[in-house]
């Protein structure tokens, strides 16, 4: 089978990183600033990047950060800047919400097409088209904004990137057996499990779910049993490992920042579909951005 785009644009992930940590000094003029009450809002893939922004932006003291789905956005709520994210600037929530607010608060699009729609009514423009894909499954772009948006709060992504190239050779192939899968995460890492199983279902049509980790001995550990995997996006809360191993389950975890361990769960997520036969690049019912008529 001849390589997916998806697979060749997960592979160049380290290097996309690199470049988006050499724009940080001059994004960081138009991104949150201290103190600042933000709101980060995505669709699918962009908002659960935008979660895992928001948790880390809050941690490091730097002010009340939240995250919305870009239909979700509370109207009534006040906020200094939004930081919208869209891959492809055509997603409709994204630019009826720029539109709607206008000018009552700074707005600050992240975005691989620089002329698309979304520009038009966003204060400031961050464009990434390095990152751009031609593979409707969104890999390197995501994880790029996340870079980032990591590296303007002073996280070191040269060294992420190092673990993104060990996370490329990571071996994935005794997962492949495997009828089911369940991300679990802590903190900013809720975000990335998310997405974890939202390119598993995209890409593979398989039963993938996610959970933050404290939850799930509330109920989703119901469903581990042998053949099915409880896989690990960073620190795992004590005991949680050996309550897996009790159910016949596969416990996966790796040595990895969360979002270089999101790579090793892309890898596994494509590598499923073209194991099924199914074509990564083009999921079934689904289309690069969600537009929709009025």
């Amino acid at each position: 089978m001849p390589e997916t785009f998806v697979a060749a644009e997960l592979a160049s992930q380290p290097e996309s990183w690199r470049t988006a940590a050499a724009l940080v000094p001059e994004a960081a003029a138009v991104l949150p600033q201290p103190g600042e009450r933000v709101a980060v809002v995505g669709c699918g893939t962009s908002w659960f990047i935008a979660m895992s922004y928001a948790v880390l932006r809050e941690q490091a003291g730097l002010g009340i950060t939240d995250a919305f789905a870009g239909s979700e956005f509370p109207g009534i709520r006040d906020y200094d800047r939004i930081v919208a994210i869209s891959r492809s600037g055509t997603t409709t929530e994204i630019v009826h919400l720029l539109e709607a607010v206008g000018d009552s608060v700074i707005t600050v699009l992240i975005t691989a097409v620089d002329d698309s729609p979304a520009t038009v009514p966003a204060a400031h423009v961050i464009a990434l088209p390095f990152a751009d894909e031609r593979s409707v499954v969104q890999t390197r772009f995501a994880t790029t904004t996340l870079a980032l948006l990591r590296g303007s709060l002073g996280h070191d992504v040269e060294a992420l990137a190092v673990e993104a190239e060990r996370a490329l050779q990571i071996p994935i192939d005794e997962y492949l057996a495997s009828d089911q899968v369940s991300f679990i995460g802590l903190g900013h890492a809720v975000g990335l499990t998310f997405e974890a199983a939202l390119k598993t279902r995209e890409a593979a049509q398989f039963w993938a779910e996610s959970y933050p980790a404290m939850d799930y001995r509330h109920g989703p550990i119901a469903i581990a049993q042998p053949g099915r995997l409880v896989w690990s996006l960073g620190p795992t809360p004590a005991g949680l490992p050996e309550d897996v191993a009790a159910t016949g389950a596969t416990f996966v975890q790796h040595d990895l920042d969360p979002i270089a361990g999101l790579v090793v769960a892309q890898r596994f997520a494509v590598a499923l579909a073209e194991a099924r036969g199914l074509d990564a690049d083009h999921p079934r019912s689904l289309t690069r951005s969600v537009i929709l008529t009025p």
